[in-house]
């Protein structure tokens, strides 16, 4: 299976398969300003924590190659362009790690870059990015695999396959790759209300990739559970706390509950880029807060009163109820997380230890 998410044009755009408009249309758009790229990651026409970190990188390059197109330009204002392009890309979603992971590396490789070679080095360092994903998912895929028996029946939550990534997926990734080897499993798709991202794109790619899938509404996941067929659950994660907490789609923690209630293992897939060690615990994690018509419209349709609305679009799952994390480093119990033992005892140390793109900092 091989879905084009993202790409950096021969001509200077981002070019993205646009989410919102699956499964009913798969078009592509290319994005040619820094604030095409913000708007597309906040209307979730590009989405998923690593892919949104791809996305922001690439809008760095795009900057600075639309501004050496116009010419003129000097030192002062390449740095100025970079700087206010990295700000406005911060600023699109909070919750997801990703993205500031992303950013940071474009502002490291931008500080010792000159202004005639900046949108070289850039487009390299983004590229570099959205290559590193690809090869991360696979090593999910690879680590998680062998949980897949042939008949075996999951749960999965949102969408953390191909389309929220560079590569196959992170809690897709054992799927398909076990689907290589010539086991299949049966995906249950849970709906993810309010925007439905299990319903419209898990099933959408699971489908064309010839993977069996059930969908039913997240109403239904304690009565299929409790039937006693579910092998386990595997959900993503958009950011994980030094101690194991881990944010993820709104649902996944009533998921993880009734997991844990039914004695159903429950994994979390994850490449090292989405591992947090500045974040000590979930309770530390930024929620983003979403537009109450995502609730209360479907669409253009109002299905509610004219009344408030709470709509966080993540929650926090603590590491108690995780089985393991499924990680491109391998499987990680919750208790060899680093950080975790430094966290549960009352808090980060003061030296700042913790784990980074798969290496322990801080020490």
């Amino acid at each position: 299976m091989i879905i084009s998410t993202i790409e950096f044009t021969a001509s200077g755009s981002v070019r993205i398969l646009d989410q919102r408009l699956l499964p009913g249309e798969e078009t592509y758009a290319d994005l040619n300003s820094v604030e095409e790229v913000a708007v597309a990651i906040e209307t979730l026409a590009v989405r998923g924590a690593p892919l949104i970190g791809i996305a922001a990188a690439m809008g760095v390059a795009l900057a600075v190659g639309k501004l050496q197109v116009a010419g003129g330009v000097g030192r002062d204002d390449v740095r100025r362009v970079v700087a206010g392009a990295i700000e406005r890309l911060r600023g699109t979603r909070p919750t997801a790690v990703n993205l500031n992971w992303a950013l940071d590396r474009m502002a490291s490789v931008a500080a010792s870059a000159d202004a005639d070679s900046m949108f070289d080095v850039l487009l390299k360092e983004a590229k570099a990015i959205h290559a590193e994903d690809a090869a991360m998912c696979r090593r999910i895929g690879e680590a998680g695999a062998p949980l897949v028996k042939h008949g075996a029946t999951v749960i999965t939550h949102c969408n953390a396959g191909a389309l929220a990534t560079g590569g196959i997926g992170t809690a897709l990734a054992p799927i398909y790759l076990a689907g290589e080897e010539g086991r299949l499993a049966t995906v249950m798709v849970l709906e993810t209300r309010p925007l439905l991202q299990g319903a419209r794109l898990t099933t959408w790619e699971l489908a064309r990739s010839g993977i069996p899938c059930t969908l039913m509404t997240d109403s239904m996941a304690a009565s299929r559970l409790s039937n006693g067929d579910i092998s386990w659950v595997i959900v993503g994660a958009d950011r994980i706390a030094a101690n194991g907490d881990v944010a993820n789609k709104i649902g996944t923690l009533g998921l993880a509950l009734l997991a844990k209630h039914y004695g159903v293992p429950f994994y979390v897939a994850a490449p090292s880029s989405t591992f947090d060690p500045a974040t000590a615990t979930g309770a530390d994690i930024p929620i983003e807060q979403r537009a109450p018509e995502e609730v209360g419209r479907i669409g253009t349709q109002r299905i509610a009163a004219d009344v408030p609305v709470w709509n966080p679009a993540f929650d926090v799952t603590p590491a108690e109820l995780i089985t393991a994390f499924i990680t491109n480093e391998g499987m990680i119990e919750v208790d060899e997380v680093p950080g975790r033992a430094v966290t549960r005892s009352g808090g980060r140390d003061s030296e700042g230890s913790g784990w980074y793109g798969g290496k322990a900092v801080g020490r």
